[in-house]
């Protein structure tokens, strides 16, 4: 698993090496779009909602002692408990919603990388892209929160916070780069198939994804994270598909 997050890692290298080298640059627009107005309406939110889950967490404080030191504490704590949960849906929403986008850039990629011919531009394609990026994403969240929701309760023991804030981070890792690497598997596997895939190669994709958080954070990362991500993770992907005879990488 460590050769795989290596590999992840250095993807990007070769990820930003294509862009420019096949002049990927106008699949930069439309998940800068998308994130812009998404993240803008989700943090809205979370900022409203915030001080919500803090008075809610401080009427189980019965004593009027310190409630105004508490309440301050309990509004940072929802602060940050909305703004967790409100990157994981983020991210996957921007995936799920540039996944036609972002499909097209990677069979781009592949069409280079393979040489197999591309397929026309349908609209009926570009709904299926959507619909399966739509399913994956549903899928991702829901076990992106279980997992980070148990994470973040046994992280209020002091003795496993360290530990828990390192999990947690390779968690939300693996299901982006789970994302990215499925705009190249979604021409050549069903969902299922997927799943097994990114599990087997579950190193890749935690190495994949934890640039892609680390980009993520930074002030304008959101703007051209998700193609970099796209075209490094698709890479790395065609090295380790079992592609038809015919159909080797060049």
């Amino acid at each position: 698993m460590i050769t795989g997050i290596l590999d992840g890692l250095k993807s990007y290298g070769d990820g930003f090496k294509i862009i420019v080298k096949y002049k990927l640059w106008g699949y930069f627009l439309a998940p800068a779009l998308i994130s812009i107005l998404l993240g803008a309406a989700i943090f809205g939110a979370a900022w409203g909602i915030a001080d919500d889950i803090g008075g809610w967490l401080l009427s189980y404080y019965p004593w009027e002692w310190g409630s105004g030191t508490l309440l301050k504490i309990a509004n940072v704590f929802g602060g940050l408990f909305v703004g967790a949960f409100g990157l994981i849906i983020f991210k996957q929403l921007v995936i799920a919603l540039s996944s036609p986008f972002m499909s097209l850039m990677s069979e781009q990629i592949e069409k280079r990388m393979v040489g197999v011919p591309q397929q026309s531009f349908k609209v009926s394609k570009m709904l299926r892209d959507l619909v399966r990026g739509l399913r994956i994403a549903l899928r991702n969240i829901s076990r992106e929160l279980f997992f980070t929701l148990i994470l973040f309760l046994l992280g209020l023991i002091p003795i496993f916070s360290p530990f828990t804030t390192i999990a947690i981070f390779m968690v939300q890792a693996f299901y982006a780069g789970f994302g990215s690497m499925d705009f190249t598997l979604e021409r050549h596997t069903n969902v299922r198939q997927s799943v097994r895939f990114v599990r087997r190669h579950k190193g890749l994709a935690m190495g994949n994804g934890a640039v892609f958080l680390l980009i993520l954070m930074t002030v304008i990362g959101f703007l051209f994270v998700l193609p970099l991500s796209t075209a490094a993770a698709a890479s790395e992907t065609l090295k380790r598909l079992d592609l038809p005879a015919g159909e080797e990488l060049v």
